[in-house]
Order: C-alpha cells, then structure tokens, then sequence
C-alpha cells in the first residue's frame, strides 16, 4: 500500500534546504505606520513654519515643533503597539495545513509546509500552497479570490490547484509542487505590494473636514503674506506674526486622535480575543442598524450530540442504527452532522463504491455501500419534495422534535447506485436521527443588547425553519414569529428584498439565498453585518458591509471576514459595538475642539493678522493654550468611556453648529481683552498678549466643559472638571514664575488688565452658554430626530462592560 506524503525526516531535511520565507504580510508593515505618520500635510505644513521660524524668527517660538514630535511618535507608538497585537492574533485565525506526514495526518503551521508534501483538504480548508490533486472524492475549489468567478470548480486527480482557493465541497490530497515566494497567492501578492485602505464613514467625515480647513487656509495664507509684505515689517517681526497666525489653524492632532482610538479599541478588543482584520472595522460595526445571523455555531455553540434515533414503520431501531453507523464511518467528507453521528453511534467503515458529499445547496448526502445499497442522509423537507414518502406517524414525529429544538435528520435507503449528483430513485424512509445544539450561553445577553440599540436581528440558516425559529425564540430574538421558508423566498430581487425587510427567520435557505437576502437588504439602504463560521456563510459574509466569523469557523469564513471572534465568545460583539459608538462620539466630540481653534484662528488673523498692529500671540503663546485646552483634553477625553446618541449622518451641520459660534465668540473675547488692555488702559504689548494668552485659556476651557456637556446638556463627569480645575491651576502658578514668564514674554496682569480679563472670560463664557441654548442652533447640532441614534448604555439589564468581564474571567488569563 502506498503511503501519502512524506516521513519528518524527509521533510525536515526538505526544510532546511529551503531559502528562507518572509512572513505573510497581515497588518501594516512598520515602514508604513512611519511614513503615514510623518509624512503629513500638516506636518509638512508645520515643518514648513518651523524652518523658519528656526531661520528667521526666535528659537523659542519654535516650541511648537514638539507638537509635530510628539503627534508623530504618539501615532507610531500606538499603531505599532496595535500591529503586534494584531499580528499575533492573526497567527491565531492563520490558515493550517493538514499534511500527511509518516502516514497520519498531521496540523501544521503554513510555513513548515515543503515541496512534495501531500496535504488533505475538507470543505472549508484552504489552499496554502500550489500543487495537484492526487486523490479526490467530488473535490470541488472556489477560486474566487482568485479569479473573481464564484461558481465552483470540480477538481480530479491531475488537476491543479492554486495557493489562496477554498475547499467547496467533497475531500481530496494534493501533492505540493510550490511554497512560499513561489506560489501563485504570493506572487500575485508581490506585485500588488502596498496597503490598501477602505475609509469608514468617520474617516470620510473626518478628511472633508480636512479639506476644509485647507481650502479656507490658503487664502488667508496668500492675504497675510501681502499685508507683510505691504507693512513692510522687518523679517523677523513678520515670520513670528505669520506663524503665530497659521500654526493654530491646522487641526493638527484630529487625524492623530482618530487613528489613535482606532488602534486602542483594535488593542482593546484583542485583549478579549476578537481580531479586527481592518483597523477600522470597529468604528463600522457601531453604525450597523441590521444584523444577520447565522444559526449554527453563531447562536448555537456548535457542539452537536446525537440524543436518539427513531425508526420508520417497517424498520427496526438497531437496523436503522446500524446503517446510520455505517453511513457516517464510511463517508469521506464529514461535516458536523456525519460526525455527531459518528461519535454517537460508533461503526467499521464499509467500502464505498459511490459518494455524494453534502453540500449546502442540496441539503443532503449519499454514499453507496458494498452489501448495503445506497444510504441517503439529509433534511426530512428536502427528501420529501423530491418524492422519499413519509408516513404521516414519521412526519408527526419530525415536527414534534422541530418544535422542541431538536435538528431532525432523516435516513433513506434504496437498491438504485448512485448516479452523479442527483438523487436515486425508490428511496424509503429508514428512520430520523435526533441531534441537539446548545445555545450559546452569552447569547441571549449579546442579542438583548443588539436589540436595545435598535439593530434589526435576522436569523438565517440551512436547518428547518421550525428549529431555527425554535433557537430564535429561545435566544430572544425580537419578531422571530414572522418566519419564512427558502423555498418561498420569492425570486423577484424587489419582492425579496421586502421579504427580508419584513421577515426575522429564515430556515432551509441556500448559500446563494443567504447571498441575496444580505444584499436585498443592503440595497434597501441598511449597513448590514453578517455573523457566520462556515463555508456555506462565505457568500453572505462577502456580500455584507460587515463580515464577523467565529474563531472556530472554517479558514475561508475567516478569511473574509473584517471581525474575528477568535474567543468563539459572542459577547463580544455588543463590547465590539460599544467600543465603535464610543470612537464615533468621542471623535465626535474632540474635533469640535480642535475645529473651534482653527475658527478663532481664523478670525484673528482676518483681523489683527492683516492690521498693521501687534499680533495678540507669540507662536510660543499658542504652544501653551492649544495643549492645555485643546490637546491634552482631546486626548482623554478620545479614550475616555461615554454615553449618549450617536449620530450616523450630518456630522459636518452638526460640527458647524458648535464650532462657528463658539470659534466666532473666542475670536471676540480675545481681542476684546487685547484691546481694551493696550487702547483703554494704555499699557504695553506683553501686557496685552498677556491678557489675551489668559483670556484664550479660560475661554478654551468652557469650549471643553461645553463640549463635555453636548447639545444633550449631559452632567460633567467629575475627572473632566478636575481636569479642567488642576490646568487652570498650572497656567496659574506658571504665571508666578519668572523664567517661565520671561520665556514666554508675558507679565502677570496688572489689576486694571486682571479685571478686563475676568470680565472678557466670564462674557465670553456666559455668551457661548446662552449661544448653545438657541433653540434652532441646538437642533442643527443635534441634528433631526431620525439621525439621533440610540444612547449606547446597557439597556434591558445588559451591559456591555458585562460582558468583556465574563469573557476575561473565562479566558482567565490567556494571552490573547
């Protein structure tokens, strides 16, 4: 007998012959996280000023150079902290070989994988390296990824296969002819190299708020260096006054913050296990409103047991025992049902002289045994529309066990061989075997919460709709009574997509149907995520905005997927979505500081930027005002937990409602206090840039309590008054200190100057308060009652928090 594949030895010895193999290329390589993060606009920008400050003006004005140091080495350390847990946790849901290795089959890690290995293939395995088959039962590949096309592709014994493509259905071996660098994946991948990125929403969001600070840039830009030029200052006055002017317009920490929260909630997530194969697919999942879900291994725990079988009338309990034993020893391809089976009701294999392997479409398998004639297991629905008659106690039975969520399998028996892939004539029904799944324990926690944001919860599975709905119900799933057949799926793309609107459960659904019902949905304008673990998953899972597989799901599930539950702990999901809302609100949130400074910005260099008078700041000045009101606070409050709605659509109306006002009322109360102090009260230049520096920073910190309390008009969170407190604090007592003073050019306040302070800050304050209480301007920020998401806080008793703490406590200590 000849034996498959080689000894260890051999391929040991084949291994390290080999040239080396570079890592498969997963997350962002270390070079692309420095460039992106380095080589900005803005930091081209600020570069820019920075030179000349460093040439022209006073070395101490270029303090603002250690803002681009300090974004540019947060972003890096926090994007490279993020890869390697991602990296890692890649490693995790990587594809596995299955290598015939000194005659048993053997796990083994792609990269140990040689020339002349054999590798065996199931449904759901994929191709880790070129080669051709050289043993096959109704092998068939989905080569998709490859070319695009998505109908299956049989494969026989000389056949080749490429790198990248999945086991369909059926089993083979195939002997491996190219690794690594060689392999048709690889190279396809080589002359592609580079990172493809895919925008979410809030990153759109966030670069057209970019762009518009750039366009409104350039003009003011081109005005101030004509106005210089006609003052005709001296070089040194005009480059302090032309970067005091433009630093403080560029949002320079809004796309550091963004990517930052991106990173920690990847970092955050992979703590609990759940891989985010695109870094942004956090953010996407918050604004999922339609979630379908596969049944099996996704509501269910995937441990199916067989609990009985009963025979038909005219057959015997052992007898139909037996041949379900014979049946589930002798197949070639199991799935989970042939091996619940075959656990439960241990057998010899018999030979076979003919095999249909199961497959989703068909919803049954066969195989024909020497002596036994052809054994054909599948759903009880399926067989009975094709003509297996059911006596009406073995259809009272089947119903009565669909309705106690039990899945009901029916055997049937003929003396007709096989004939291809259809089914054989003269079968009669032998008996049902009774199989049972648990529901997944964090199930009903995970779909209440779902539920209570306003997600529309679908399942759809292959199983029979009375067992699936049974599952819904006992999961908790919302409207799971409106329940649908696949067979009555209307094939109109418009009534389907009505259907899938209107209906919760859907049973005995194709793998094409699933396909269609994801995207009916998606063309009626829903962001819809797909939660799946197998193959017969993979067409929906493509089809949806948002793919999640469990970590126990087929490799080609994973492979598509943007989530990874690598935990298999659902409970993920509702932490996933929190920590999505809470990157979209906090986002949010901090660009209106950051926004709000480049408007004050903007209308202090329309005024006293084009006047041929003093500048009310030093570039220094705006080092210190800009990072205790704006950087600093954006940081934690960016990473910091929240609550309250969130909003999917007219994020720039609201933007504009907070920062226009609240920019235009700043710009005033700064140069209100810098005149009065150098007009009224006749006093110096630093005196004036001393109030006006003061006047920014208490003026600022409103802007960071009003933000806080949001158009909602939320309670301030204790830390952020102490926050706010322990800055006021530090801006206070640095003014008592002489060198800190003399390196800032500025005075402590006289008075007269402490009083106009005191009277522009609490005007200024007062003024944005009432500004935000208008009430036509707080619907604009609020924006209209449909785009006002649910509060994400742990409604109906569940609370996300809750549940990362049960999956911690169960991993207990895991790395992830």
């Amino acid at each position: 007998m000849t034996v498959l594949g080689l000894t260890s030895a051999e391929a040991r010895t084949r291994l390290e012959a080999s040239p080396p193999r570079p890592p498969p290329r997963g997350s962002r390589s270390y070079r692309d996280i420095v460039w992106s993060n380095t080589f900005t606009v803005f930091n081209l920008i600020l570069g820019t000023l920075l030179v000349l400050v460093l040439v022209f003006g006073d070395p101490r004005d270029a303090l603002f150079g250690g803002v681009i140091v300090a974004n540019t080495a947060i972003g890096i350390f926090q994007e490279v902290r993020a890869k390697r847990t991602l990296d890692r946790l890649s490693l995790l849901a990587a594809p596995r070989a299955h290598a015939w290795r000194d005659g048993e089959l053997a796990e083994l890690p792609v990269d140990q994988v040689v020339v002349g290995d054999a590798l065996h293939l199931e449904p759901g395995d994929q191709v880790v390296a070129d080669g051709r088959v050289i043993a096959a039962r109704t092998l068939s590949l989905d080569e998709s990824i490859l070319t695009g096309e998505a109908d299956q592709v049989a494969k026989g014994e000389g056949d080749e296969v490429l790198s990248g493509a999945y086991c369909a259905a059926g089993a083979g071996d195939y002997e491996v002819e190219h690794v690594g660098a060689d392999s048709f994946a690889e190279r396809i991948a080589s002359e592609a190299r580079g990172t493809r990125s895919v925008l979410s929403p809030l990153q759109r969001d966030i670069n057209t708020v970019l762009k518009i600070t750039v366009a409104a840039m350039v003009p003011l830009a081109i005005a101030l260096v004509v106005a210089l030029a006609l003052q005709d200052r001296g070089i040194t006055e005009s480059v302090d006054k032309a970067v005091a002017a433009l630093v403080p317009l560029v949002p320079e920490g809004l796309v550091l913050l963004t990517s930052l929260t991106f990173a920690v909630a990847a970092v955050r997530l992979g703590r609990l296990g759940t891989l985010a194969q695109r870094l942004n697919a956090v953010e996407s999942l918050a604004s999922v409103d339609t979630c379908c879900f596969d049944k099996t291994g996704t509501l269910t725990d995937n441990r199916i047991r067989l609990e009985g079988v009963e025979a038909a009338a005219g057959h015997e309990e052992d007898e139909a025992r037996e041949l379900l034993g014979a049946l589930a020893a002798s197949a070639g391809a199991r799935n989970s049902t042939s091996q619940a089976i075959a656990e439960g009701l241990p057998a010899e294999a018999r030979p076979v002289a003919a095999e249909v392997p199961f497959s989703s479409a068909r919803k049954w398998s066969a195989v024909q045994l020497d002596g036994a004639g052809t054994l054909v297991l599948g759903a009880p629905d399926v067989l009975a529309r094709a003509g297996v008659m059911l006596p009406d106690p073995l259809r009272d039975s089947i119903e009565r066990h669909a309705r106690a969520r039990r899945r009901v399998v029916l055997l049937a028996r003929t003396g007709q061989p096989l004939s291809g892939e259809e089914l054989p004539g003269g079968l009669a029904p032998v008996g049902i075997a009774l199989l049972v799944e648990g529901l997944r324990e964090e199930a009903i926690g995970a779909v209440s919460f779902l539920a209570s944001q306003g997600v529309d919860l679908k399942v759809i599975s292959g199983d029979g709709v009375e067992t699936v709905q049974a599952v819904a119900l006992a999961a908790g799933v919302p409207g799971a009574e409106a329940a649908l057949a696949g067979p009555d799926i209307p094939d109109d793309d418009g009534a389907l997509a009505d259907v899938a609107l209107g209906t919760t459960v859907f049973g005995r659904v194709t793998p094409e149907q699933k396909q269609r019902l994801v995207a009916g949905l998606t063309g009626r304008g829903r962001y819809v995520a797909m939660c799946g673990d197998g193959v017969n998953d993979v067409l929906a899972l493509k089809e949806a905005r948002l793919a999640i597989a469990m970590g126990n799901g087929s490799q080609m599930a994973k492979g598509v997927s943007d989530l990874v539950l690598l935990t298999n702990q659902f409970a993920t999901v509702p932490a996933a979505v929190e920590e999505g809302r809470r990157i979209i609100r906090n986002t949010h949130r901090v660009a209106k500081l950051f926004v709000a400074k480049s408007v004050y910005s903007a209308a202090l260099l329309a005024t006293f930027g084009l006047a041929p008078i003093a500048f009310p700041f030093l570039p220094r000045h705006l080092s210190v005002t800009s990072s205790l009101t704006i950087g600093i606070p954006a940081f934690f409050l960016a990473l910091s937990k929240s609550s309250g709605p969130v909003r999917r659509e007219g994020f720039l109306r609201s933007l504009a409602a907070f920062v226009l006002p609240a920019g235009l009322i700043a710009a005033a109360a700064i140069g209100a206090a810098y005149l009065l102090v150098r007009g009224p009260l006749d006093l110096s230049v630093i005196q004036g840039r001393s109030a006006a520096v003061v006047v920014a920073t208490a003026v600022g910190l409103g802007i960071v309590i009003e933000v806080e309390r949001g158009v909602e008009r939320r309670r301030v969170r204790p830390w952020v008054w102490g926050m706010v407190a322990a800055f006021a604090l530090v801006f206070t007592l640095g003014l008592q200190v002489a060198a800190l003073r003399d390196f800032f050019a500025v005075e402590v306040p006289t008075t007269d100057a402490w009083w106009v302070i005191a009277a522009c800050s609490a005007a200024g304050i007062a003024l944005l308060v009432a500004v935000r209480r208008i009430p036509w301007l707080a619907r604009m920020e609020a924006g209209p009652p449909d785009e006002q998401g649910p509060a994400a806080e742990g409604l109906h008793g569940y609370d996300p928090a809750d549940a990362v703490e049960s999956v911690r406590a169960k991993r207990s200590g895991e790395a992830p």
